[in-house]
């Protein structure tokens, strides 16, 4: 029998877990989403975390989640789970079932909550840039929506030429995200990481790394990566990973002295506080 799977308030065993094949998550990708670092047992960040996926929530229109029954089916979940070195959990809530178009319907909402072991990143991140641009005006820009589509197709994209981890730019042709990570570069002895107005993603760990490590924000063009001293991309599961090689071509530091200083900094400040 595997991990216990919460949903709707329930914790099931993974194969009486099942959601509606009508639900709009599904359907329609009508829905948002957190992953959350769990560390022997302990979330990270998590109230954080909820907060996005209410803010994500009231930015698609959806009913505002009851984020202290969530709060409490991750509990439930990492009691009943292993306790790993490194493990993700998932959160995904959605409009709930509905008809067969985009139309929303009125049976309530979906909220199911899985955790997992997840593997340890690579020490160095190869990347690959995507021609396809975010769109840093539309209408999902900055939510964590399971209309994850465009970035499935991304890193399937950066796979097949031996990336680990597919970059956008956007519409402007100015450095934006990658498909689940924030990325920094440093020019010029400068930590910069895109503004949230390039459409990138308002990571957690991005926010921490800004808060604790130092660096700016600002909108950089792509080929600001390519000519970067170091770079480095974050999230949630990576924390700060190097990146070493963009399109084929090796930066001159992976990592580099500030890059080192923030993958130091970071570890030490996130064992300290398990929900800065």
């Amino acid at each position: 029998m595997g991990v216990p799977i919460w949903v709707n308030g329930d914790l099931l065993a993974p194969e009486q877990a099942t959601v509606s094949v009508f639900d709009h998550g599904l359907m329609v990708g009508d829905g948002v989403f957190e992953t959350i670092k769990c560390m022997s047992g302990e979330s990270f960040a998590l109230t954080r975390h909820l907060d996005r996926l209410a803010l994500s929530a009231k930015r698609m229109d959806l009913p505002e989640p009851d984020l202290a029954a969530i709060a409490d089916g991750v509990r439930q979940c990492l009691a009943a789970a292993p306790k790993w070195p490194l493990g993700r959990i998932r959160i995904t809530y959605t409009s709930g079932p509905g008809p067969l178009g985009s139309d929303r319907g009125d049976q309530g909402t979906t909220t199911v909550i899985i955790v997992g072991e997840q593997k340890p990143f690579p020490a160095g991140a190869e990347v690959v840039v995507v021609p396809w641009p975010r769109n840093e005006r539309g209408a999902l820009a900055g939510v964590k929506s399971t209309s994850y589509g465009d970035n499935a197709k991304a890193l399937a994209y950066a796979k097949e030429r031996g990336g680990g981890e597919a970059i956008f730019e956007n519409l402007a042709g100015r450095l934006c995200e990658g498909t689940g990570s924030n990325i920094f570069i440093v020019t010029g002895g400068r930590l910069i990481t895109p503004t949230l107005a390039s459409g990138c993603l308002a990571g957690v760990t991005r926010a921490l790394a800004l808060e604790w490590c130092g660096g700016v924000e600002e909108d950089v063009p792509l080929a600001a990566l390519y000519d970067a001293e170091e770079a480095f991309l974050t999230s949630t599961t990576r924390d700060i990973q190097p990146i070493s090689v963009v399109d084929g071509k090796h930066l001159p530091q992976a990592p580099g002295p500030i890059t080192r200083a923030a993958m130091a900094t970071f570890a030490a400040r996130s064992a300290d506080d398990l929900d800065p």
